[in-house]
């Protein structure tokens, strides 16, 4: 089958300086060596791509085997996407992934959602699709990499589940990020430990 590549420059200034960089190499190296890490990046690789497949009416279970058998076609499994510093400090990110889609024909040209989906992307031909869903797979690794690099993608979920917390809580304006911060100081995000927060803060104001 066809192999898609897609390749991108992520600017360092844009992204968090040089720190970042050298974390975000490391963590693609890791995945390179890892198989748990490579599982996860390749993972998280098809999320991208199989919501794109998924709309357009395509098979992403056989994208799902394609890809995964292409990342064991060195003998050892690996990940999809690399990582690396270019000369001027920024990253280079490059995915070569095997993608099989229908352009033309069978269910993907006569239901009308998969045709919106396809006038949406604005892809002519097969050879267009297969690149722009290698690109959303290095996309969506880039964004999760990147935050690995950055803060800790724990802490992003934990913000996010600790302010839900709050919001399910019956946290209102700005007791939800009263309330996020301090359950994230605490480190134990739990319901019971939200509601407690919530009666002392109306309590106190």
């Amino acid at each position: 089958g066809r192999i898609s590549h897609a390749e991108a420059i992520f600017g360092a200034d844009m992204i968090g300086g040089a720190r970042v960089v050298r974390r975000i190499v490391k963590a693609s190296e890791m995945a390179k060596n890892d198989i748990f890490r490579a599982v996860t990046n390749n993972k998280g690789i098809m999320n991208g791509i199989d919501a794109v497949l998924i709309a357009t009416m395509n098979d992403w279970r056989q994208a799902e085997a394609n890809a995964h058998a292409y990342a064991s076609i060195s003998g050892s499994y690996t990940s999809l996407t690399s990582f690396t510093e270019n000369d001027d400090g920024n990253i280079i990110g490059k995915i070569n992934i095997p993608i099989a889609v229908g352009t033309v024909g069978g269910t993907t040209s006569t239901i009308p959602k998969a045709i919106l989906s396809r006038k949406i992307l604005g892809v002519e031909n097969t050879k267009e699709f297969q690149s722009l869903l290698a690109a959303v797979g290095l996309a969506q690794n880039f964004a999760a990499v990147r935050a690995l690099g950055d803060e800790g993608i724990q802490k992003g979920h934990m913000g996010l589940h600790s302010r839900n917390l709050a919001i399910a809580a019956g946290a209102k304006g700005e007791e939800i990020d009263k309330i996020s911060e301090l359950l994230k100081k605490d480190g134990k995000i739990s319901m019971t430990k939200t509601k407690e927060i919530l009666e002392l803060l109306r309590k106190n104001s």
